[in-house]
């Protein structure tokens, strides 16, 4: 199997920074890390993150086997507040998965997995125990 260029991964998720421009969702940066296309974009609203957040599990829902995105938002329109920008990355597990392995690709030290656990004790009663398909929220 042949590693995915930063050209073949941009023209996969092409409907992602399509409607990121549509939606005038501030692109940081597009490159490749890792094997993985690396998006980074500033939206107006909560709503739009999740607009991007629902075209990129679209075209892929498996998406975090080659893509990571970083959408973060200046206004909660869902909650009727102004809120500093958050970032809303999530984590599909794929089989082979760890939280240090998460850790690892997301902040490049494995040992930093207890912030992935904290933020997600509601779905994980054991730090050991993840299954494939369960989406984590990695906090920055």
């Amino acid at each position: 199997m042949t590693t995915p260029t930063l050209e073949q991964l941009k023209l996969k998720y092409q409907s992602v920074l399509n409607l990121m421009n549509n939606l005038g969702v501030q692109l940081k940066n597009v490159h490749l890390q890792e094997n993985k296309l690396v998006i980074r974009g500033e939206a107006k609203t909560k709503s739009d993150s999740f607009k991007v957040w629902d075209q990129i599990k679209l075209v892929n829902r498996h998406f975090s086997q080659d893509l990571i995105a970083e959408i973060t938002f200046l206004k909660d329109d869902l909650g009727g507040q102004e809120t500093p920008p958050h970032a809303l990355r999530v984590h599909v597990v794929v089989p082979g998965d760890t939280l240090s392995k998460i850790a690892k690709t997301y902040y490049g030290d494995a040992s930093l997995y207890k912030r992935i656990y904290e933020a997600n004790k509601d779905k994980l009663k054991d730090p050991d125990t993840i299954v494939p398909g369960q989406v984590l929220v990695v906090p920055e």
